[in-house]
């Protein structure tokens, strides 16, 4: 019996996922895995990508910082538009946008042709993420939204590593000059999830009965009387955590091969270290989400990536077998935190202001985080680019602020 107890805890989520849910969780999982194959192209590339154009670090970097601004705009439209005319539409109209604006980064002749479609790539960025984690959050059972949501988020690993193992094949036998063109360019396949999303997933019943009651969703409710308190710290939350995610996954690539002398094999190898952890970081998260409740969750995963980012650029040189062993845990913490936002972020808020509110405070909070790698950027000219990494820790200090004014929610259920 307890054996069969323990199984069902680790195991029940899945099958708790029946008909429609299953469809939606698969949809939204490839979706945020797709979403990352894509985000991930340009800090991979980012090297070879300056050298064509002539950049400056300041430059790559708000390339970098322009398609998550543009992400928090854009998050923002579609959690109010999928209060409107749905989730599902505004998912597949999502994928379409930045598989397209991807394809095109690949054909541009200049620095300001590409920072125009990655900011346009942006508005499809932040919004799937908005419409992907409202519509699994909906469909799945309380009890196991922590775990569905975690193992979503656990498609990002997935998504990274892919664009990982593609950069190091094309860059180890084309030259860099075409490789990252191509690589761009095949950034169109995430086009082809919205066939499947048509055909297979509806939408949830609590925006079905939302629709049949009449009912007008306000976007402007997540800043009134009740939900402002709510809507300004989880803003706070979500630019902590993803401002020291995305300083340290844009400049990592560049510190190993800069800072570090190693080749794009090497890379590759180091960074693979940190997507696999991360994989079962956000797995583990997930699972502890449910057990000990969100805002613990998010408060043990900021502690854990401050420390590791810190402790990580500061690896005395020639010490890299240390560095590879440490980026374990850094992804396990790094990675894993994102778990819990899917889920978090549903329960904060009430049917007519959901899909707002989701998509404002993650992406609102993604726009800010975005200043945090142009600030890598621009203070790697002083401080060297390590020095300027363990800025990111700073980020995740905001978020334990943050977490000090939001309410726990763990098992609450998401009515309509």
């Amino acid at each position: 019996m307890k054996t069969d107890a323990t199984v069902e805890e680790l195991s029940g989520w899945y099958r708790s996922l029946r008909g429609p849910a299953r469809a939606a969780f698969f949809s939204s999982a490839g979706g945020w895995g797709l979403d990352a194959f894509t985000y991930m192209i340009f800090p991979l590339t980012l090297t070879a990508v300056a050298a064509s154009f002539g950049l400056s670090r300041g430059e790559s970097a708000w390339i970098a910082t322009s398609t998550l601004i543009a992400s928090a705009v854009g998050g923002a439209i579609a959690g109010v538009v999928a209060d409107r005319i749905g989730r599902v539409r505004v998912l597949m109209l999502t994928v379409l946008l930045y598989s397209v604006f991807t394809f095109l980064c690949g054909i541009a002749p200049n620095f300001e042709t590409m920072l125009v479609f990655r900011t346009l790539l942006g508005l499809g960025f932040g919004g799937e993420w908005a419409a992907g984690a409202l519509l699994i959050a909906e469909l799945c059972e309380p009890r196991y939204r922590g775990r569905i949501l975690g193992a979503v988020a656990s498609m990002w690993n997935v998504g990274w590593g892919a664009a990982v193992l593609l950069y190091t094949v094309l860059f180890s036998f084309v030259s860099a000059d075409i490789a990252w063109r191509i690589m761009f360019m095949i950034g169109i396949l995430p086009a082809f999830l919205v066939l499947y999303i048509r055909r297979r997933v509806p939408e949830p019943p609590a925006f079905k009965k939302q629709v049949e009651a009449g009912a007008r969703p306000s976007p402007l409710a997540i800043f009134r009387s009740g939900q402002l308190r709510t809507t300004v710290f989880a803003v706070l939350l979500a630019t902590g955590v993803q401002g020291g995610n995305y300083a340290m996954a844009t400049w990592l690539p560049a510190y190993l091969s800069q800072n570090r002398g190693l080749s794009a094999v090497g890379t590759g190898g180091f960074i693979a270290v940190l997507i696999i952890s991360g994989l079962m970081g956000s797995l583990l998260a997930g699972y502890i989400n449910d057990w000990i409740g969100r805002r613990l969750t998010f408060v043990i995963f900021s502690m854990g990536s401050a420390v590791l980012i810190f402790t990580y650029v500061n690896i005395p040189a020639g010490n890299n077998g240390l560095l590879l062993i440490l980026g374990v845990p850094l992804g396990i913490f790094s990675s894993g935190i994102f778990a819990g936002f899917g889920s978090y972020l549903a329960e904060l808020y009430p049917a007519q202001c959901r899909g707002a509110g989701q998509g404002f405070c993650y992406n609102f909070g993604r726009g800010m985080g975005a200043f945090f790698p142009a600030v890598v950027g621009y203070l790697s000219a002083t401080t060297g680019l390590g020095g300027a990494i363990a800025f990111a820790a700073a980020g995740y200090l905001l978020a334990l602020v943050s977490l000090a004014f939001l309410p726990e929610t763990k098992g609450r259920v998401l009515e309509a």
